[in-house]
């Protein structure tokens, strides 16, 4: 009987161990990120406008969403950094950044990663283009994008030359991505 209940201690004490690795949610770093609440109905809409986001990103440059204005943005937001599909959609943006450049487009990663994961992503697959470390949530908020186990849905925002949002993605095929974005912007 004692043999049991040490046995389950253990049991439990290991799995506690393991729901603790990559299930758990990581501590919010401070950030210099300003971005208004979230809409009323916490979920955005094509039409309206996008959150006011400025975040220093993990090469050190200031993203400021509102200073875009005129150009096509895509602000993407992906689970976790170095992982299969993380890593096949942002080298597909990569891959396409000629192209997204050519048609005034500008791209923006955003997780719930820190400055430091976001770097090495950023070293290992040669990304052209900034992430944000959202530790605290609060773009993930503004844009209504649920969090769930510590990591980001895999949503995409099209925000139009007009600072509106334009399209929104809630289902993406990391593969095609790039060039479901490049297929909705109108020529010129």
């Amino acid at each position: 009987m004692v043999r049991s209940v040490q046995l389950a201690t253990a049991v439990l004490a290991v799995l506690g161990a393991f729901a603790s690795i990559g299930c758990r949610e990581p501590t919010p770093a401070p950030s210099t990120l300003s971005v208004p609440s979230a809409p009323a109905s916490g979920e955005l809409k094509v039409g309206d406008p996008a959150p006011a986001v400025v975040a220093t990103a993990s090469d050190g440059s200031t993203v400021d969403l509102a200073k875009l204005k005129g150009r096509w943005v895509v602000v993407y937001f992906y689970p976790k950094d170095d992982t299969p599909g993380c890593t096949k959609e942002a080298c597909a943006f990569r891959d396409a950044w000629s192209r997204l450049d050519k048609a005034n487009v500008s791209v923006i990663g955003v997780s719930v990663d820190d400055h430091e994961s976001h770097k090495a992503f950023a070293a290992k697959h040669k990304l052209p283009f900034p992430l944000l470390a959202d530790t605290d949530r609060r773009i993930c908020k503004a844009f209504g994008v649920p969090v769930t186990a510590g990591f980001a849905a895999r949503t995409t925002f099209l925000v139009g030359t007009d600072g509106k949002i334009a399209k929104i993605y809630p289902k993406v095929d990391p593969g095609v991505h790039a060039d479901q974005i490049l297929a909705s912007i109108p020529p010129g």
